[in-house]
């Protein structure tokens, strides 16, 4: 997926954390630090990705429980001082077919060019 220099880097439907997270990594030891808790319980865990934060900056999602499989689908809208990533996570099935679908909880990580501005994530559940 790429929306306007937004680019899917690593998703995994197991990151281990209960809750929606998301963060803005922009060094490679908050990179490693991330990986090592999604590697808490996998042998052998997943390999970190290779990026050039001197170029981009990573934007990590962890959805929380989820039932069935389920992409968030972004949006991106640039202010004069901020970058405004919202992140939908509904699902628009019909909830009985829930009942018996698969729980994962997911993440995804998004690589986007540095950038001065200041980069905002917002959830949105309609």
């Amino acid at each position: 997926m790429d929306i306007s220099g937004i680019e899917l880097v690593a998703s995994d439907a197991h990151s281990g954390i209960e809750m929606y997270e998301a963060a803005v990594i922009s060094d490679a030891k908050s990179l490693a630090k991330f990986y090592s808790r999604i590697n808490k319980t996998r042998k052998p865990g997943l390999p970190v990705p290779k990026v050039d934060f001197s170029q981009n900056v990573l934007v990590v999602m962890c959805l929380g429980e989820q039932k069935g499989e389920i992409a968030p689908k972004l949006a991106k809208s640039e202010k004069e001082d901020e970058i405004v990533i919202t992140v939908d996570v509904s699902d628009s099935k019909d909830s009985r077919d829930k009942e018996n679908s698969l729980v994962s909880f997911p993440f995804y990580i998004y690589k986007l060019p540095l950038t001065h501005k200041n980069v905002t994530i917002q959830k949105s559940d309609f």
